[in-house]
């Protein structure tokens, strides 16, 4: 079990993020396991449950830091703060309630005005249904590549066409599978090669994976190679690519010659 009073004084910006992320994967296991509840009311469940533990932790032990979170409402006020902690407390509510499945996330990152490029400095991405937490503070490297074809993230239910064309002409494998932190983790663990997303999202749904993913040597751009920028007005960031650094070239060509339509 987690302590759920730790010294924050002992707990850097990374381990901070691990901490706060395991904490609401352990609510969320329990939520699932012993509240008896099933479809909706399971996802609402688990996502209020992680939305009020984590708005506790960083209120109790980051007091100084803004917040922007899919489940509470948007506090301009963080636009001027010099750190924001960007959170999903439950990617993936539809696999989340589909026991026994794995493939959901819990997302906390910090964005921190003084720092470079995309401004993330921080990252934890928990999948307390694996028993895994990918992290910043200990990224690791990405492991040897495994397959002999490329292989794609996609959702499992809606995959988008351009994604389909995209394999179709580098002679990639598509895998579907569940929420963006998910596929994300996927190319980090060598379960896939690229994440390719058109079609909508929002900074937490990617800002901590990008932060893990960054960290530990992927590619990480907007699908026609732009930055990924954080902690803007709109929340609205609505397509990524996350992929092995060497195939990077590749899709970019292909989204600016064929578009994402």
């Amino acid at each position: 079990m987690i302590d759920a009073t730790p010294d924050p004084t002992t707990l850097d910006d990374h381990a901070f993020a691990v901490w706060a992320a395991e904490a609401a994967g352990e609510v969320l296991l329990r939520v699932r396991a012993e509240s008896g509840l099933e479809g909706k009311e399971l996802k609402d469940a688990g996502d209020a449950a992680a939305q009020e533990l984590l708005a506790r932790l960083l209120a109790e032990h980051r007091p100084d830091d803004a917040v922007l979170s899919e489940e509470a409402t948007d506090d301009k006020a963080r636009l001027s703060a010099d750190r924001v902690w960007i959170i999903d407390p439950l990617d993936g509510t539809r696999e989340f309630s589909e026991p026994p499945r794995d493939d959901w996330a819990v997302h906390v990152a910090l964005w921190e005005a003084s720092a470079g490029g995309d401004g993330l400095t921080a990252g934890a991405v928990a999948q307390p249904a694996l028993g895994e937490t990918f992290n910043t503070g200990a990224p690791g490297a990405v492991p040897a590549r495994t397959s002999t074809r490329p292989r794609i993230a996609v959702s499992r239910t809606r995959p988008p066409a351009f994604v389909e064309a995209l394999a179709a002409e580098i002679d990639a494998e598509l895998v579907p599978m569940g929420s963006a932190g998910v596929k994300v983790m996927s190319v980090v663990r060598d379960l896939a090669d690229a994440y390719v997303h058109a079609g909508g999202q929002y900074q937490w749904d990617n800002a901590a994976p990008v932060a893990v993913a960054r960290a530990a040597g992927l590619h990480c751009s907007r699908v026609d190679g732009s930055p990924l920028v954080y902690n803007e007005d709109d929340t609205s960031l609505p397509d990524l690519i996350v992929c092995r650094p060497e195939l990077a070239e590749q899709i970019i060509d292909f989204v600016k010659r064929h578009g994402t339509d």
